[in-house]
């Protein structure tokens, strides 16, 4: 008899984590989803992207479950093409916020993703798509962004440092949202106390799992939430310093199926529930 799975509950960041950077998913990565599934364990995608830009790839993908998106803003059923739940981010309180933001830094370029299964990207002149195979639709002026509800707005500024800019938000922002960063060119702002966290915690219960029944994967701070949330947090080799601080383990790059890497392990046997903050000790290939 196999042994039991040592997380049940598989919970994947997409972009630099599960997807390699054309936009796919590796043969191996597929295999080692579909061992774990036939073991009984759930795979769930957590990502920034709202529920709109993934439904390509979950077709491709045959994923047809539940998915966290936009940040933990949006519970997207997938089979369904159905919202179970979702909250949209005050655009008054957007504008209010990005208003605090040009103050510090000067200009801004903005960008917004609307809410619902449906919703589009807008995007104001100036700000450039950091993803390009993602679509958006360019508007006149920024007024235009605030015409329908929207989970998030995402910031560019033409010379700082994604850092330096989330570095900013965060502290002249304060309750107004929450600000994360989730990729290069990808500072954003959404509802506050939402997190990819908040929305990982309603999926799992909504399946019967809990945290400790939980390992998750991801790449940048915003990942931060969901890795303080899961029993055990796996950082790609490619992920930003911030989230490898606060991983238990480090496994390869997503273009080295770093995922794939630790599954295997896992329906091996090789990968045991740990106590929170293990050192980081990147797994065999």
């Amino acid at each position: 008899m196999a042994a039991p799975l040592a997380y049940a509950l598989i919970a994947t960041d997409l972009d630099g984590t599960l997807l390699r950077g054309d936009d796919t998913v590796s043969d191996r990565s597929r295999r080692a989803l579909a061992a774990v599934s036939g073991a009984g364990g759930r795979h769930l995608v957590v990502t920034g992207r709202p529920a709109p830009r993934v439904r390509p790839l979950f077709d491709d993908l045959g994923y047809d479950g539940l998915a966290v998106c936009g940040q933990g803003a949006q519970l997207y059923d997938a089979g369904a093409h159905r919202m179970v739940w979702s909250v949209t981010l005050d655009r008054e309180l957007a504008e209010a916020a990005l208003g605090k933001v040009e103050a510090e830094v000067g200009q801004v370029f903005a960008a917004v993703d609307q809410d619902g299964v449906d919703g589009l990207t807008l995007i104001e002149p100036g700000y450039e798509m950091p993803h390009p195979t993602l679509p958006a639709m360019r508007v006149p002026e920024r007024d235009v962004l605030w015409e329908a509800p929207i989970s998030k707005v995402l910031l560019r500024h033409p010379t700082l440092a994604d850092d330096e800019l989330a570095a900013v938000a965060r502290g002249v922002v304060g309750s107004l949202a929450t600000v994360t960063m989730s990729g290069p060119g990808t500072v954003e702002l959404q509802p506050c106390g939402v997190t990819k966290a908040t929305g990982l915690a309603l999926a799992a219960e909504r399946l019967g799992l809990t945290a400790a029944d939980t390992v998750a994967f991801g790449d940048m701070p915003n990942d931060i939430p969901m890795f303080l949330w899961a029993a055990h947090g796996v950082a790609m080799a490619n992920a930003h310093e911030e989230l490898k601080a606060v991983a238990d383990a480090l496994t390869l790059s997503n273009e080295d199926d770093g995922i794939a890497v630790v599954l295997e392990r896992m329906m091996a046997g090789g990968v045991a529930p740990a106590p929170r903050r293990e050192p980081l000790i990147p797994p065999s290939a």
